[in-house]
This record gives structure tokens, sequence and C-alpha cells, in this order.
């Protein structure tokens, strides 16, 4: 089997090496993000900043659920960056 794929490959690059080098790099792009060892820390951040922000209230005192802050403990924080 790697055989018949190294002589494909040593066909394809005697005839179009233009073609070859272009699927090669095309190739990378796509398995690249799944061997980066950014992807592990992509998730927990993403989940970690809000996706829309909440407009700020103005507080008369009478509201006790709303959050005196954004930021207040509520969901995923980035506690875990710190620890790295």
């Amino acid at each position: 089997m790697a055989g018949r794929v190294a002589a494909f490959l040593k066909g394809a690059w005697s005839r179009e090496p233009v073609v070859t080098v272009a699927c090669g790099i095309g190739a990378l792009a796509v398995l690249f993000p799944l061997i980066s060892p950014y992807t592990k820390y992509a998730g927990p951040m993403n989940m970690a900043v809000p996706y829309n922000y909440p407009v700020p209230l103005r507080d008369d005192g009478n509201m006790p659920e709303v959050p005196s802050h954004p930021c207040d403990p509520q969901g995923p924080t980035l506690d875990w960056m710190k620890k790295l």
C-alpha cells in the first residue's frame, strides 16, 4: 500500500509539482488544527467569554436577582488559566 502511494506521489510530482505542493499545503491546513496545542485551550476560553454582553441596568435597590457586576462568579471562569 505504501509503495502505491509513493509511486502516485512520485508521478504526480514529476507531472504537476505546483498542484502537488498545493494539495500538500491544503492537507496540512486541514490537519494542523487537529494536532495544534492551541485547540486544547480554545474550548474553555470560548466557554468563559460571554457571547452576548449584558446591558448595564440602573440599580434602584429593588432588583435582588440582578448581579451587581457582569463578572460576578456565575458561570465558567478563567481560574484554570491562572494556575498554568
